[in-house]
């Protein structure tokens, strides 16, 4: 995410904002809303809530990799200034129990995850909290959910195959990216792409549309194909590595050459490494963690997807008034096993 290159310049991404909040018709009117303040794409989550009316906007700021503490505060106040709501935006540099208190939509946005036990329990019970991914994605260090349920608290993922979302259109692009980083052609390979999960037919689409011959599969050792230019990996995180030592020493043997792409799903490098397979990318994600984001290839599904996730928290919100019309087709719902 590199807000240096031109795709990412200010007035493009006001105007993806409002067209942004236009299209999920996003009201967040006399909401208080908690998320963070972050750089490259994500510096908009703040500004698209209170574009969409929120009496106020917290957003919790730390330093990254892409800038420090004052670097990530300024790029948030610089854009919110440009869009003219700067002042409904309060920078935040910790948590604590009285900012936490006030707010009526929470963001499970890097910076401001973990939302633990501790976390919950400084919020207000009308309070909601939005998953700004899909509910089946939940990683359960990122919310503590049994504790929300128990203070009353609503959570729900986004639905991000909503048409006035549509993130998962992107999935294709952004495999696509991956493997030309990797060296892959695209056009006239062949990719193992190995899914089991709902983004496989998008991946899919994606890499055909330019070019690719795809086997998908759910199992590496069911794959059909005798040759391989890259085994694309987009598996659930299982909490241990979906590529292990058999793995790769299958991968090795069938397919000499290939590069395992990580999309989604945790891979142990050493045992590819060890097994003479290349890897990319090379250093991996945090465990649980896409190893290629939206932002990768522009800020446009960044800003659908935070749209989406605000959108959430506003339906979350209008539900808990028994006379409001309350469009749920925005959410996706967390079911019994994950909580």
């Amino acid at each position: 995410m590199n807000e240096a290159l031109p795709g990412f310049n200010q007035t493009r991404l006001l105007a993806l904002m409002r067209a942004a909040v236009r299209r999920c018709q996003l009201d967040l009117s006399d909401a208080v809303v908690l998320t963070e303040a972050a750089t490259g794409a994500y510096v908009v989550t703040p500004v698209l809530a209170a574009l969409a009316g929120a009496r106020q906007v917290l957003a919790l700021a730390r330093p990254t990799r892409y800038g420090t503490l004052e670097q990530v505060a300024a790029l948030t106040t610089a854009v919110a200034r440009a869009a003219g709501v700067h002042d409904r935006i309060r920078i935040l540099t910790a948590r604590n129990p009285v900012e936490v208190g006030q707010a009526d939509v929470v963001t499970n946005s890097g910076h401001v995850r973990p939302i633990d036990a501790e976390m919950v329990s400084w919020m207000k019970p009308s309070a909601v909290v939005s998953l700004m991914y899909e509910a089946w994605e939940v990683r359960a260090d990122d919310v503590d959910v049994a504790a929300c349920i128990r203070r009353g608290i609503s959570v729900a993922g986004t639905n991000e195959r909503h048409p006035a979302v549509d993130v998962f259109s992107y999935l294709g692009i952004m495999a696509t990216k991956l493997l030309l980083d990797a060296g892959i052609a695209v056009y006239g390979c062949t990719v193992v792409l190995c899914c089991d999960n709902p983004f496989e037919p998008y991946i899919r689409a994606g890499l055909v549309q330019a070019g690719a011959v795809v086997e998908s599969t759910q199992r590496l050792d069911a794959a059909a194909a005798a040759d391989c230019d890259a085994v694309l990996v987009a598996l659930l995180p299982k909490g241990e590595p979906v590529i292990g030592r058999r793995e790769a020493a299958l991968i090795a043997a069938r397919w000499p050459g290939a590069v395992v792409t990580q999309c989604w799903g945790d891979i142990d490098r050493s045992a590819l490494a060890a097994a003479g397979v290349e890897c990319w990318p090379r250093s991996a994600p945090p465990a649980g963690h896409m190893a290629i984001l939206p932002a990768a290839v522009g800020p446009e599904a960044t800003v659908r997807l935070q749209a989406g996730g605000l959108k959430v928290g506003e339906v979350l919100l209008r539900a808990r008034d028994p006379g409001a019309p309350v469009d749920r087709s925005y959410l996706t719902e967390l079911g019994a096993e994950r909580v």
